[in-house]
């Protein structure tokens, strides 16, 4: 299975920008393919990734019709392993980096500030205007800080989507990455399928499909890429009877990435 180091090759590609330095892996060949059929210039001008954390295949699989408004507006589905350990600073430094834990040097649950070259570096260089709008005090909030990009570090997740909008429909980012951790705070708190776990899935996809709404409206008039985004899984930890995530298993290994491709109209 592909791993989720092949997103940054990917978004750099969208983009039209060289990838980071230590991604090295290809594209997504699916995603690649849909976008020289859709895209007049082969390349996207904006991109908007909605991160929800946690949400591994297993979910997708049991709860399917759950997902409807993310395959509507992202139709793209590519399955993709984690990297290991799959805990979140790791996972997310492999995707915006795209390089393994050995190479990009987070490889337990930590969060210094990445030394090395990032998705985001590369496209500041590539004169992309980038912004990081996720929940203060977590991992995308610290890991990616002192990149020459714009940062909108907020409570809550609502506020989060509040910012993303605003930002949207100001027109002055092409790169916009919104995080989300309410599903991840809940599993941990009851298990991955709890009535809370699922409500809490449930307004990942509510929010996602505002944003994309929001996106289709503000950026019609230019080519722009949709991703629907996870770095990992979660299962039921025998010993706490709650959920978790960190072993080499499919339930926190395997995930789906969904992306969707809007020409200009």
């Amino acid at each position: 299975m592909r791993s989720i180091t092949s997103i940054s090759p990917t978004i750099s590609a969208l983009m039209g920008i060289e990838p980071p330095a230590l991604a090295h892996g290809p594209p997504l060949s699916d995603v690649m393919r849909a976008a020289r059929r859709v895209f007049a210039s082969k390349t996207a001008e904006k991109c908007l990734i909605y991160a929800a954390d946690a949400i591994g295949s297993s979910l997708f699989n049991r709860h399917n019709s759950t997902f409807s408004q993310v395959t509507r507006n992202a139709p793209i589905r590519v399955q993709l392993s984690s990297v290991f350990p799959p805990k979140t600073p790791v996972c997310f430094a492999s995707i915006f980096t795209g390089a393994q834990p050995k190479a990009h040097g987070i490889r337990k649950y930590e969060r210094p500030v990445l030394a090395c070259d990032t998705l985001f570096d590369a496209l500041a260089r590539g004169g992309k205007k980038v912004a990081i709008v996720a929940v203060e005090d977590c991992s995308m909030s610290i890991i990616f800080r002192g990149r020459k990009i714009d940062y909108f570090i907020e409570p809550h997740d609502d506020e989060v989507i509040e910012r993303a909008v605003r930002l949207l429909a100001s027109g002055s980012h092409d790169f916009i990455v919104a995080y989300n951790q309410g599903y991840d705070d809940v599993m941990h708190k009851t298990v991955p399928e709890s009535p809370l776990s699922l409500r809490a899935l449930r307004n990942h996809v509510r929010d996602f499909n505002r944003l994309a709404i929001e996106m289709k409206e503000v950026w019609s008039d230019k080519d722009a890429a949709l991703m629907w985004m996870t770095d990992h899984g979660a299962h039921i930890d025998p010993v706490t009877g709650k959920g978790t995530h960190g072993e080499r298993i499919p339930e926190d290994m395997e995930v789906n990435e969904f992306f969707g491709l809007y020409p200009r109209t």
